[in-house]
């Protein structure tokens, strides 16, 4: 730019919808005048009543004084005309998500505002660069996408074309600073960081939903339950507006050409039936009224309680296998007064597990969890076995041992001959195929998946997984028994991934391809997935957790499965695993820990 930047003091939003609503509140609240602009007069009044309503629920909680008050409602005045924008140091335009609107808007304003003025769109789908070219001066139309809601939402993504000058990159940081948010530099790709990586996990949910291979109900619990995210992919896919998710993958898909960001079928039939989500009153759920976020009932809901089948009875789990996965699982229906078998392949092995099911125990005593007498009564349930002809008289046993089909196999062609006629024989696979296990025995109507999540005490989730040959009695067996441990059962069918692992993956091995790419660094994407989209962890904080090796592993499993070249592990992947990188487990993964 050849004219040093101004501070930037006034402000215009253009657009007053619930983002641009939220965005002024944000910049009014730190200072900054703002002149609020939307064709729509009853939109711009909604903005102001909008603000007025938040501000003084604001005085109630003691957060501003009505003084403070008074002046953040006089920094705010509304427009319907363009012209407005005449005096501001910075235009942010968040309209709709259409290059013709958004071009119109930035030719309009090149005649408005002075020379020095930064413009900047707030699209999180459209090309910047393509935006900024059509201007008269493009070294100044930079992105700066919030996210929703933004008074809320920490991140804010800075977003530079090839065109944009480094000194409107450093003026709207600076800003973003000021404003308490967390901004994070990324380059022009269509979703850039956050979106990049949470729409084409969206976009596989509603796959997976479209296919009938889980009911809604179950993928959203799954993802809450088993990722700790904040809501599940279908009802965000609800509020963020299935027209406008389906825009933001349209533009992906058409800049990366990768099939996992080919807009599901079901995206468009609902868009076009005007099933666009919360804002309609209706999407993947059923809401009271336009707007509302609360589910109603409808045909698709469940019925509570609804058993066809009775299940079996169970009274005694034989658990398999000695590792931490094992002994949770153990801990767990010991807990829930079930008498336990733990057998692994020496007395020795099982004897140091179930050691650890007591310290595992008595840091619950510690912590106030449970009685002292409680954690006592539950380690005596449990029995360990050196060998599993210790499980002839159980009801259910469970094997939790190593993730290789030849030693499971093995192992269920033992639990067959072992086993009494009607006990029910569960594997806690992650990603092999069930049935490969069911065939292994001569009663493969007898087995089923009840993948427990690590740590098995903790985690609330169970994917129940039926086989083409699982007994609708075993199904129910089963889904009782979780009732009774206290975990929340979704129902899945055989396939790689299940639900969550096969949501999960794709979204890491994408995260991967980002840095391998060179497009974001390790921290921002990390930053940008819990500050954008609620995760617990960032990506590459989970992968160094969950250990690169394991993960290397479901990811071929998941390519092998589905043949989808989107889906093929990232090289860089590979090649830390190659170098003995394995995440938090070997002191070093995508970054380096200190050795205990």
């Amino acid at each position: 730019m050849d004219t040093p930047l101004p501070s930037l003091n006034t402000i215009a939003v253009v657009g007053l919808g619930t983002m641009g609503t939220g965005i002024a509140e944000v910049l009014t609240r730190a200072g900054r005048e703002v002149i609020g602009i939307d064709i729509s007069e009853a939109a711009a009044t909604h903005a102001v009543d909008a603000l007025s309503a938040s501000t003084a629920r604001a005085v109630q909680r003691g957060r501003l004084t009505e003084q403070e008050r008074g002046d953040v409602l006089a920094r705010f005045r509304t427009f319907t005309d363009l012209q407005a924008a005449a005096p501001a140091d910075l235009v942010i335009e968040v309209v709709p998500e259409s290059y013709e609107i958004k071009q119109q808007i930035f030719r309009e304003l090149d005649g408005i505002v002075r020379p020095d003025t930064i413009l900047a769109t707030g699209t999180n789908a459209l090309s910047v660069t393509r935006l900024a070219a059509d201007c008269a001066r493009p070294e100044r139309v930079l992105g700066l996408h919030f996210f929703n809601p933004a008074p809320a939402m920490k991140l804010v993504e800075v977003v530079s074309s090839v065109l944009t000058a480094p000194a409107a990159v450093a003026a709207v940081t600076d800003l973003a600073l000021e404003l308490g948010k967390e901004p994070v530099a990324v380059g022009d790709r269509p979703g850039f960081v956050a979106d990049g990586l949470l729409f084409g996990y969206l976009n596989q949910a509603a796959a997976m939903y479209e296919a009938k291979y889980a009911s809604r109900e179950d993928i959203d619990a799954a993802m809450k339950l088993g990722c700790g995210l904040p809501m599940g992919p279908l009802a965000l896919l609800d509020l963020i507006g299935i027209d406008t998710a389906r825009t933001v993958l349209e533009a992906m898909y058409a800049a990366s050409h990768d099939r996992l960001h080919a807009p599901a079928p079901i995206l468009r039939q609902l868009s076009e039936a005007g099933l666009t989500g919360r804002k309609s009153g209706r999407g993947f759920y059923t809401y009271e009224a336009p707007g509302s976020g609360t589910v109603v009932r409808d045909a698709l809901t469940p019925l509570e309680g609804r058993q066809l089948v009775a299940g079996r009875p169970v009274r005694s789990v034989g658990v398999a296998g000695s590792g931490t996965m094992a002994s949770g699982i153990a801990e767990v229906f010991a807990k829930a007064g079930y008498e336990v078998v733990l057998a692994a392949r020496s007395q020795e092995k099982a004897e140091a597990a179930k050691s650890r099911i007591g310290k595992s125990l008595s840091r619950s005593v510690d912590k106030g969890r449970m009685t002292a007498e409680a954690a006592a009564e539950t380690l005596d349930r449990i029995v360990p076995a050196g060998s599993y002809d210790a499980f002839a008289e159980v009801d259910l046993a469970v094997e939790a041992v190593a993730e290789d089909l030849e030693i499971k196999r093995q192992l269920f062609a033992t639990l067959d001959k072992v086993c009494k006629p009607g006990a029910v024989l569960a594997t806690t696979t992650s990603s092999l195929p069930v049935v490969a296990c069911a065939r292994a025995t001569s009663r493969p109507q007898d087995v089923i998946g009840m993948h427990f999540f690590n740590p098995a005490p903790a985690m609330k989730l169970v994917e129940v997984v039926r086989t083409v040959l699982t007994g609708d009695d075993v199904h129910a067996t089963v889904r009782e028994v979780c009732g009774k441990i206290r975990k929340h059962p979704v129902d899945c069918g055989d396939r790689a991934g299940f639900i969550v692992n096969a949501l999960l993956f794709p979204y890491l091995n994408n995260a991967i391809k980002m840095v391998q790419e060179h497009y974001a660094s390790l921290d921002d994407i990390d930053a940008a997935m819990k500050l954008g989209g609620g995760y617990p962890m960032g990506p590459f904080e989970l992968l160094d957790v969950v250990g690169l090796d394991v993960s290397l592993a479901i990811e071929r499993v998941l390519h092998r499965e589905f043949r989808d070249p989107g889906l093929a592990p990232a090289p860089l992947l590979e090649h830390l695993v190659a170098a003995g990188c394995l995440g938090r487990k070997t002191g070093r993964g995508f970054r380096e820990y200190a050795r205990r």
